[in-house]
């Protein structure tokens, strides 16, 4: 059956960027991803510990860094720890740094993922690395910036990092 061009043109249609945003709720330790009000994804989370809160309000995402490096701050806790480069299996970012304040505040991967669901950062949100992947897939294709599955795994391998800058920024909320 052919299917007329106008109705092809709605079916190939990525969701609007407007319609697809995240909420955090650090209480439940939960970060959900809604088209419009369909829940799409549901993933447990570590936000920042007592001393370290996870800034709450509106947000967007307007960056994504892929394979990411990590570099200590100038911060007491991070005092004698050392820079990782990308792709490093002892790199704490893990595969991929979804800015919502930027420059301190992202979302990112962890190794320890036995610590989910508890707080644990110090203001950074963190979830396990293939969901962290997952979501930011979700993130691009929203923000008007879909890769393909080959361009994703390449832009984890290796040692250098990618800086996407999404077209349409996606809204996150952070609630206590």
């Amino acid at each position: 059956m052919r299917i007329p061009l106008f109705f092809a043109a709605l079916l190939s249609a990525a969701p609007l960027a407007a319609q697809v945003h995240l909420d955090v709720t650090l209480a439940g330790k939960t970060l959900d991803v809604r088209n419009g009000t369909t829940l799409v994804a549901s993933y447990q989370v570590s936000p920042g510990l007592p001393k370290h809160p996870t800034p709450t309000g509106q947000f967007t995402i307007k960056r994504i860094v892929w394979n990411p490096p990590w570099a200590p701050p100038k911060a007491g806790w991070a005092k004698g720890k050392k820079a990782t480069p990308p792709g490093h299996p002892k790199n704490p970012m893990k595969v991929v740094k979804i800015f919502f304040q930027e420059p301190d505040y992202y979302i990112h991967g962890t190794a320890d993922e036995a610590a989910l669901g508890d707080p644990a950062s110090h203001g950074c949100i963190r979830m396990s690395a293939p969901d962290a992947y997952a979501l930011a897939k979700i993130v691009m294709q929203s923000g008007g910036a879909p890769q393909t599955d080959a361009w994703y795994q390449s832009a984890i391998s290796g040692t250098r990092s990618i800086t996407v800058r999404l077209p349409k920024p996606v809204p996150i909320a952070i609630a206590p």
